[in-house]
């Protein structure tokens, strides 16, 4: 249930600021990340945090910026607050998979290391990537 006067507190948004900002902590303070992402009044940050405000579109590239967060996935994210599903399917449909500037990185390192082979992900190389991150056991979907 929301609570009265956040009605996007339990959007994606929402949550994905609130451990952003719990992460940047010791090095952020919310008021830094409101300075930061150009907003006015300081407490703007907690209030998108805790749902009782929606990010506005225009101030995503300067939020992800102060957030060190890929603006794109941001931009999806507050996508979710402004439209009903059926247009964020019709979003996906249109854009794919948005990628973000690291995962391009990683898409440049794999074509290089490939010379540009574009190999298949089996089972075996996914168990490396995994391992690569700490993870253990089988990818899904292979």
């Amino acid at each position: 249930m929301k609570a009265s006067g956040q009605p996007n507190a339990d959007t994606g948004i929402a949550k994905f600021i609130d451990r952003r900002i719990d992460q940047l902590k010791g090095r952020k303070s919310q008021r830094d990340i409101a300075v930061e992402a150009g907003f006015t009044n300081v407490n703007f940050v907690s209030m998108l945090k805790s749902g009782a405000a929606k990010v506005p579109f225009d101030r995503v590239p300067g939020l992800a910026k102060a957030l060190e967060c890929d603006p794109a996935r941001l931009f999806l994210l507050a996508l979710e607050q402004y439209y009903e599903s059926s247009a964020l399917v019709a979003i996906r449909q249109i854009f794919g998979t948005i990628v973000t500037e690291n995962e391009v990185s990683w898409i440049e390192a794999l074509r290089k290391a490939s010379d540009n082979a574009d190999p298949a992900l089996t089972a075996k190389r996914a168990k490396i990537l995994r391992a690569i991150f700490g993870k253990i056991g089988p990818y899904p979907g292979l």
